[in-house]
């Protein structure tokens, strides 16, 4: 094993390197070996510094970004999943001959732009087009049913139409997820559609985070597969990324498999708590901690184990001592339906 000198280390090597050629017993402070010394050590702990780092850029599982992304260009069909922007439609109320052409913009609350991606189609007094988030990323996520403003007023259309479900925005695929694919596909190769493939082709769609396959579940020859996108704001799947999923895997899958894409049904789990001390501080990181917990544990059909929900909270940041009231048992759920953070109360 070869341990890296530090800067003091090497500065005295180079200083009785010196002193031994020059014969020198005991040299001056600010006499010239000594800051030959420094000047060389310096040079050279910079040198070390970088060969450390260069040796960190040669396996993927230590890599930064940028060498990250050449490995992942190496062993994966679809490299770093790019952003995505979210699509919806908008709804406007409108007065007869009124024309929204694509390419109109309009605004939410929070100054996201959106942005018209074909003419309008009229019925009657409402005009329906499909829209876009100009930026990508989650931030174009929303519920249906908010307001959005025209940007630049449109004679004959009223300023402020009505959202749909906006969704399918996700941001560019982080380097832990990136890291996470490439040591998977270095660690299990495809196998010509393994539940491990359908796994891995699950994770290549741009925004999910997390899959599962069941061989067999709907009979012979047939696959299921479940995933969620814990970027977003629901985790689970809408039928949109649904259909995307499927249509991918589609793509990929032998041809003899009958695959169904679903999405988890989602179980909420509500917790009643006793904390010591119950300041706003420690229930933010213990609610933190169950969300990763069941980010971790969580599977369609699983179990979340009520040691690991004690330990979970006894490991928040803060806490001195917990009562878990509820739940009082293993969390147990049935086929396709997965838990997800439901309520905390705190006594």
């Amino acid at each position: 094993m070869f341990n890296r000198p530090s800067l003091l280390d090497l500065v005295d090597r180079i200083r009785a390197d010196i002193s031994s050629r020059l014969a020198v017993d005991d040299p001056l402070r600010r006499a010239d070996m000594e800051v030959y010394a420094r000047v060389h050590a310096g040079s050279a702990h910079g040198m070390y510094g970088y060969l450390d780092w260069m040796v960190k850029q040669l396996l993927p599982d230590t890599a930064e970004a940028e060498y990250l992304d050449r490995h992942a260009a190496i062993w994966l069909t679809i490299p770093r999943e790019p952003a995505v922007a979210a699509t919806g439609q908008a709804t406007f109320t409108i007065q007869t001959g009124a024309v929204i052409p694509a390419g109109t913009v309009l605004r939410a609350f929070d100054s996201v732009e959106y942005q018209t991606t074909a003419d309008a189609t009229v019925v009657g007094l409402t005009a329906t087009a499909p829209i876009t988030a100009v930026i990508a990323g989650i931030a174009g996520n929303r519920a249906s049913g908010q307001t959005l403003t025209l940007a630049s007023p449109i004679s004959g259309v009223q300023a402020s139409a009505l959202g749909g479900l906006l969704s399918g925005g996700t941001e560019i695929e982080s380097d832990d997820n990136l890291r996470a694919r490439v040591l998977t596909r270095i660690q299990t190769p495809p196998h010509g559609g393994s539940a491990n493939d359908y796994v891995t082709w699950a994770k290549e769609v741009a925004g999910v985070t997390r899959a599962w396959c069941y061989p067999q579940e709907l009979g012979a020859g047939t696959v299921t597969v479940r995933f969620m996108r814990d970027g977003d704001v629901s985790p689970i799947p809408d039928a949109g990324a649904v259909a995307t999923v499927l249509a991918y895997i589609n793509t990929l899958r032998p041809v003899t498999a009958a695959v169904t894409v679903v999405a988890p049904v989602a179980v909420p789990l509500n917790f009643s708590i006793t904390l010591t001390p119950g300041t706003t501080t420690v229930r933010a990181a213990v609610q933190s901690a169950l969300a990763d917990l069941i980010a971790r544990d969580a599977v369609p059909g699983g179990t979340i184990m009520l040691s690991h929900i004690n330990e979970a909270i006894s490991l928040a940041t803060g806490e001195t001592d917990h009562v878990l009231s509820v739940p009082s048992a293993n969390v147990v759920n049935t086929t396709g339906n997965i838990t997800t953070l439901g309520t905390i109360t705190w006594l």
